[in-house]
């Protein structure tokens, strides 16, 4: 059985990977996002060895974000070596970069999940796994106009 590795920012991009549940099922999954109070849930809903945490982290306090970002990549690092996925599925946003990047370094594949907030603009971490991504959706047309090689599969909500 496939292993999958769905990874996420809290919030709404989490809200947007949720959406994929009926996956689960089909699939080895294992779930990684930031460890927030909104987040406790996660391993009573799925199970605690399907559920792991990163560091939450906001740009808007940058200097301490910088460490965290850090510390993330690092821990992203031992939890693919734990998980050791063969198909990283995210919904952004940089908290998925650096597992992102992990995953291609070891030949895996990454499929990118473009945010649904954003209707003609990039996020900053789509455009920085967009060459590296194996399937690159967007759930607006018009973000195809952004991103030419994407795949336009409409909204996951």
């Amino acid at each position: 059985m496939k292993k999958i590795l769905f990874i996420s920012s809290t919030g709404g991009h989490l809200t947007e990977m949720l959406q994929l549940e009926p996956m689960f099922s089909s699939y080895d999954y294992h779930i990684i996002t930031e460890n927030t109070k909104a987040n406790t849930y996660l391993p009573e809903k799925y199970g605690k060895d399907r559920v792991s945490y990163l560091v939450y982290g906001t740009k808007s306090h940058l200097f301490s974000y910088l460490f965290k970002f850090a510390y993330n990549c690092i821990k992203s690092f031992f939890l693919y070596l734990k998980v050791r996925p063969d198909v990283v599925i995210t919904t952004g946003t940089h908290t998925a970069v650096p597992m992102c990047r992990i995953a291609h370094f070891f030949h895996k594949k990454v499929i990118w999940i473009e945010t649904f907030a954003n209707s003609s603009t990039p996020t900053m971490a789509g455009r920085m796994v967009y060459p590296i991504a194996d399937l690159f959706v967007v759930q607006w047309e018009s973000m195809l106009e952004v991103f030419p090689k994407a795949v336009y599969g409409g909204w996951i909500f």
